[in-house]
């Protein structure tokens, strides 16, 4: 079975508009460099339909859909986190935010069908949008709609994985009291970074207490570090867990050239993260796997790159990291931006190599291993000071 990729050019109608930094220039210029590297050949994109009202009601309360609707043409506050800064109303708000979660979806039912056992959408990944309003430029939350969907439709244990720099928290708070549902987001650290959540004490509530993951980053932390504490923790928990199927939020914005964060990954790092994901998912989920998006504001250099990588990994056409950007590609983005300075290949140039946790060294990153690994690793029967948990 072929992977599912889900792509319309009527996702870039997703725009907040003017100097914003969610700029879909950023998916544009993914998919034409998929498209020229050969990532791409021969693959059917998967055209989308907007999510219902109904399938956007799992999630979000009628209110804040009247409100959506309402916003582009109201001459007051309308309220619900609309109309700030983060994020601003414009044009078909309604229509372009129900059009990103139906691309989920369909990537979602493409697996819960039978008919793909991995699906993509980079135009995903709205992690931060709450029940009653938007918020971290996310208007409907394409990643919990899809995880409730996928629990009426065959699955009954989920594991979410997060990877952005910023904390999953709309979807912790749509699944925190929810024992089907381990939600593991790897951010950097909430003392020195909007949403100013997850915490390592934050481990779900009532029958669901446990399965909240969160491994809080210091500023700074690389690759390696990244890895370190990614292998330190999440393995051991999907051991236990036995998902059975993966949902991954893969933004980008914990690369070094970010301007939003303070995180210092690299292309290659998300490279590695993604095979890592994909490794997860065949020795766990009989290789069911549902990627999307997320953030990433660098949006020349980095996106492109990173998430060329995500669809070659889902689709089993890695691309070597020393691959040259084709020079199509590259005209492409100096027409339109004549002063942009260009790496030349498909890699930063970074060795991703890590120690396991374990190995006796007082690595930076430790001090969220040992707190995520204390508050959670004994509510699931695993040593959190052994490093074979």
């Amino acid at each position: 079975m072929q992977p599912a990729v889900v792509w319309d050019p009527a996702l870039l109608g997703y725009d907040l508009g003017g100097d914003h930094p969610f700029n879909p220039v950023r998916l544009d210029l993914t998919v034409r460099l998929a498209t020229e590297l050969g990532v791409l050949d021969g693959v059917e994109m998967l055209v989308p339909e907007p999510a219902t009202d109904t399938e956007l009601y799992r999630i979000h309360s009628e209110e804040y859909l009247a409100a959506v609707r309402l916003a582009p043409t109201a001459g007051w506050d309308v309220g619900h986190g609309l109309g700030t800064a983060d994020n601003p109303v414009f044009s078909d708000m309604h229509e372009a935010s129900a059009l990103v979660v139906g691309s989920t979806l369909l990537g979602a039912r493409k697996i819960a069908d039978g008919e793909a056992r991995r699906a993509v959408n980079i135009a995903g990944g709205l992690h931060h949008a709450m029940r009653d309003h938007a918020s971290g430029f996310c208007v409907y939350n394409d990643c919990a709609v899809a995880v409730s969907w996928l629990l009426d439709h065959g699955f009954d244990r989920i594991a979410y994985i997060d990877t952005d720099v910023h904390h999953g928290d709309g979807v912790q708070a749509a699944f925190y009291d929810d024992p089907r549902v381990l939600t593991v987001s790897l951010h950097q650290h909430p003392f020195t970074l909007w949403p100013g959540t997850g915490y390592s004490a934050e481990t779900g509530s009532g029958e669901a207490e446990g399965t909240a993951v969160n491994v809080p980053l210091p500023p700074g932390t690389r690759d390696g570090g990244w890895l370190r504490a990614f292998h330190a923790v999440v393995p051991s928990l999907l051991e236990v867990f036995r998902p059975q199927i993966l949902v991954t939020q893969c933004g980008v914005d914990s690369h070094e050239e970010d301007p939003l964060a303070d995180l210092s990954l690299s292309v290659d790092g998300h490279r590695t993260i993604y095979a890592t994901l994909r490794d997860l998912a065949e020795r766990y989920t009989e290789g069911r796997w549902l990627a999307v998006g997320g953030g990433g504001y660098q949006l020349i250099r980095v996106v492109p790159r990173s998430w060329t990588h995500l669809l070659a990994t889902v689709l089993n056409r890695d691309v070597k990291p020393e691959t040259p950007l084709p020079p199509g590609w590259v005209g492409t983005v100096l027409r339109a931006a004549p002063s942009a300075e260009l790496p030349p290949e498909m890699t930063d140039g970074r060795d991703t190599t890590y120690r396991p946790w374990g190995d006796g060294a007082d690595d930076p990153v430790d001090v969220a291993i040992r707190d995520t690994r204390r508050a959670l690793f004994p509510l699931h029967g695993l040593d959190p000071d052994d490093p074979r948990d």
